[in-house]
């Protein structure tokens, strides 16, 4: 089954770092897939090269991220990561070793931590990641949640604004913080319209709060100190290394077990989907090239229902595992979660506008290789969720 799936991996051609051979060709590789038009080789003068702390780069989207900046060629990373459950160092094993990437374990909350770090390795930028991310946890724990989301982003703003601060006036310039954040923020929609940047904060649940409340700290030290912050709101991300009580892998692993699959309320909320890559592209693009104080919304134009995305999944099994019968047949709808936002949908004309910034896996591609790459991945899709 494994060398069934990787070579459904490979012609897929999306993502292959799970396999790293740690060599120059896999850089080169992980360079194609990220976009990259070059790859300087190790002459590369480091008198350019930029030093990023990526906060949550062991988690889903921060690993990805971590991936794309080294293959660029020109950036450090420093991953700083608590380890909570969903954090993975299997996810960014294979460049455990470069030469431009260190791993840092440690808490967001811990500002004389994450200020040493950015002195210690000459930061010239800040992209954080670190937060909890999961409603229903939030719903039935949600301390954690202003702890990290909101207090963890103080500790980050509050760090690089005295490190920041202690700069010459020409490095301030280039130095940035991009905060990512939700379009969950924003609350939930009716049938029509989008979110864009200018759309009011109405958070109906504990995650959504704690994130909004983030963002007003974000935009604090921005008015109050000058510290030149982004913030960045996206909408639901899939593909590979997603901790499995989301709602694609808990689909993909009980559509395997031939269990039912749990799907809330009747499966019309709607949300925009975008794959973990693209995301990852456009938070590069808004560090390199996004302006200071400004908002960007990040849309994969994805709309759809969770019952769509639920049958889309379950269709993408039953194909790569040659099932005969269909396992849309285990869908159950359970009772729906207290305060489940209808709609989400993300207008996204600004980062295109300014930055030229396009999704570009299409959504059928990038849910199929995402299911082959879990199927070949069955220990990680069995980690469990409740631990």
């Amino acid at each position: 089954m494994v060398r069934r799936y990787s070579r459904i991996r490979r012609s897929l051609s999306i993502y292959t770092f799970g396999d790293s051979d740690h060599d120059g060709a896999d850089v080169r590789r992980r360079a194609i897939i990220f976009g990259c038009d070059s790859i300087p080789n190790s002459s590369v003068n480091r008198k350019f090269m930029h030093t990023v702390l990526v906060t949550g780069g062991a988690g889903f989207i921060g690993s990805h991220l971590v991936h794309q900046l080294i293959s660029r060629g020109d950036c450090r990373v420093v991953n700083l990561d608590k380890l909570t459950y969903a954090g993975n160092l299997e996810a960014v094993a294979d460049v455990a070793d470069d030469p431009n990437y260190t791993f840092v374990k440690a808490d967001v909350c811990d500002v004389d931590r994450v200020a040493d770090l950015l002195k210690r390795h000459h930061c010239s930028a800040v992209i954080h990641l670190a937060a909890e991310t999961h409603v229903d946890r939030s719903i039935a724990g949600p301390g954690e949640f202003v702890r990290t989301n909101a207090q963890g982003t103080f500790g980050v703003v509050e760090a690089a604004k005295q490190y920041w601060s202690s700069l010459p006036a020409e490095q301030r310039d280039d130095y940035r913080v991009v905060h990512v954040s939700t379009d969950e923020v924003y609350g939930s929609l009716g049938d029509d319209g989008a979110f864009d940047e200018s759309s009011p904060y109405r958070p109906n649940s504990p995650y959504s709060a704690s994130k909004a409340a983030s963002d007003h700290l974000v935009r604090a030290y921005h008015q109050t100190y000058g510290l030149p912050t982004i913030i960045t709101h996206c909408g639901n991300n899939y593909g590979a290394w997603q901790f499995p009580e989301k709602l694609i892998p808990v689909v993909i692993r009980q559509a395997v077990a031939c269990q039912p699959i749990p799907v809330y309320g009747d499966g019309t909320n709607v949300r925009d989907w975008i794959h973990v890559s693209d995301h990852c592209r456009a938070l590069e693009q808004i560090w390199r090239h996004g302006r200071p104080g400004e908002v960007y919304d990040v849309g994969g134009g994805g709309e759809r229902s969770n019952l769509d995305i639920v049958k889309t999944v379950c269709r993408s099994v039953d194909s790569l595992v040659g099932r005969s019968e269909t396992s849309v047949d285990q869908i159950q709808f359970v009772r729906d979660r207290p305060g489940h936002d209808f709609r989400y949908a993300i207008r996204g004309q600004k980062i295109r506008r300014e930055l030229g910034w396009e999704p570009e896996v299409k959504f059928q591609e990038g849910i199929r290789e995402t299911v082959a790459w879990y199927l070949d991945h069955l220990d990680f899709l069995q980690t469990n969720p409740l631990a």
